[in-house]
Parts: structure tokens; sequence; C-alpha cells
């Protein structure tokens, strides 16, 4: 049986199933393999209109990775790989300025550059938030400044007015003392590529189950796992005793009627191109590994 390749997303989970041995205890044969982040955070800085689509269209290499649930939609509709559709997981995110920024309120975004990766949670997620405050006409979203932690460490150093961030980023701005303006928490699916053993795939969550667990318990243990995944650059700043769990796994099925909303949503902003969404069928799209699915 081959090595069940992992991407980890930037979360605790699959740090403390590793170091509680949750894994080995299912006696899982597996690899963490990073699809997204570096030391020096390069791998981030993809270039304008490129972000998590398009590393699914390029072919990611592990079996198992995450993206935000739109994007992991149109991905699984398009052929990318199969949504895993028995558990999803909700990242707090929110769109942040600096301290002295004149920016107050959501509707004071109306046409300043807010950094956001292309096809990403943080695209969707930010129009979403900020169309109860603005046509979005007003809505201006730059996707020329990378990915998660290229845009976090732009707004860092004061070279863009404002981005979106979340999770870890998210809680480091807020140590900074960077102003969240608004919410724009979102949900994060799981794509499955290749053909993962499904012995292999329910081995993974029931080791992410008891590392939830854990998270929910006592997350101040193991809050510094997010030194593990940002650049090295900012490591020594991080006080991670002051953050929080981050995403979070939520073991419930994604649903068809969810999948049907969420990609009409895509549909009606336009995000993608007419004719580049694939089939949008939600049995064609998911893989599930539920029996009351099957």
């Amino acid at each position: 049986m081959a090595t069940f390749v992992i991407a980890p997303h930037m979360r605790l989970q699959e740090w403390v199933a590793e170091e509680k041995g949750y894994f080995a205890a299912e006696g899982l044969d597996y690899e963490f393999r990073d699809e997204l982040v570096a030391k020096d955070g390069k791998r981030h800085d993809l270039g304008d209109k490129v972000g998590a689509y398009q590393t699914f269209e390029q072919g990611r290499s592990s079996d198992i990775s995450c993206a935000c649930h739109w994007t992991v939609n149109v991905a699984a509709s398009t052929g990318h790989g199969k949504l895993y559709a028995d558990a999803y997981s909700v990242a707090p995110a929110g769109i942040f300025v600096p301290p002295d920024s004149p920016i107050r309120a959501p509707a004071d975004f109306k046409g300043v550059p807010i950094s956001v990766g292309y096809q990403s949670g943080s695209h969707y997620s930010s129009i979403q938030a900020l169309e109860q405050y603005l046509p979005l006409a007003d809505i201006k979203l730059s996707f020329a400044d990378g990915l998660l932690f290229k845009r976090m460490e732009l707004l860092v150093d004061r070279k863009v007015p404002a981005a979106a961030l979340f999770s870890g980023p998210y809680y480091f701005a807020e140590q900074l003392g960077f102003r969240k303006i608004i919410d724009t928490t979102f949900m994060i699916a799981t794509m499955l590529t290749g053909e993962p053993d499904a012995e292999d795939v329910r081995k993974y969550f029931r080791a992410l189950r008891q590392a939830q667990r854990d998270i929910d318990l006592r997350p101040d243990r193991f809050t510094h796992y997010y030194k593990k995944e940002f650049p090295e650059r900012f490591r020594e700043h991080m006080d991670t005793r002051r953050w929080g769990p981050g995403e979070r796994i939520v073991f419930e099925p994604y649903s068809k009627e969810v999948f049907e909303e969420s990609f009409d949503w895509i549909a009606r902003h336009g995000i993608f191109p007419e004719g580049q969404m694939g089939s949008g069928k939600y049995e064609e799209a998911i893989c599930s590994l539920s029996p009351a699915a099957q």
C-alpha cells in the first residue's frame, strides 16, 4: 500500500494528531508534504491571479489537501479531484488594516484595494462580507499580492492598505495591533486527489477527530504549532500563547444543498468565466465514505 501523502493546511489538527500518535495508532503510513508553505514565504508569492484553484488545476502532489469550499466545489466539478463530503471545517477570518488606517467601518473600503488570494477563500469571503455594505462595483480586490503569508507580510510592512487573513496570520495581525474591520469567517473543504485508499482516508479522519477533541479541550497546549508553518522572519515575534485554535473541523456532511447554494453564488458573482465551472453536479464532484451515503 502506498504512503498516504498529507498536505497540512496551516492549522493545528495534523500536528496534534502526529504529536499524540493518533496517526500511528490508526496504522496510517503517512508523510506530510508542503504544498503552499515555505520558510521564506515565497511559495505563497504565486503572482497575479494565481491562487488556490490554480494549484488544483496544476496538480497537487498530496492524496489529501484543503482549500475554501468554493474553490474545492469548482475544482472537483471540473475533474481535479473529489470533494470529501463527510466533514468540513470553518476558519476564523477577517479583513485587517494597520492601526493608524483611516478605515473604521466596512463602507470605508469603497475603492480601497484589499489584498486577497485569487479564487481562494479570501476572494469569495471578502465579497460575501462586503456586499452587505457596498455594491460590487465599489469592492476593489487586489490579486497581485500572493497567497496568505505573502499578503500578511505586505500588510505588516505597510505596503498594502488592507489584507484578508485567516487562522494563524489572523491571530498574528491581532497580536501586532492591526485592526479587523469585518469578519469573513468561511468554510473549508477537503479534496482527495488521485485514488487514495479509502481506509487510509478513514484512518486520517479518525485521527483528526481525536486531535480536534484535544484542541477543543486545551488549545493553549497546541497553538505553538503555528510556528511550524510561518516564515522564519516572524517566528521570534509570535506569542502564540495569545492565539486561538483557528480552523475547526466539523464532522458533519457537506451536503448537496450547501454545495448547490455555494455553486450558485459563485456563478452569480462571475468569479469563473462562463463555461469553466464544470458540471456543477454534486454526485459527480463528491466522495463520501459514510455508510449512510452509500
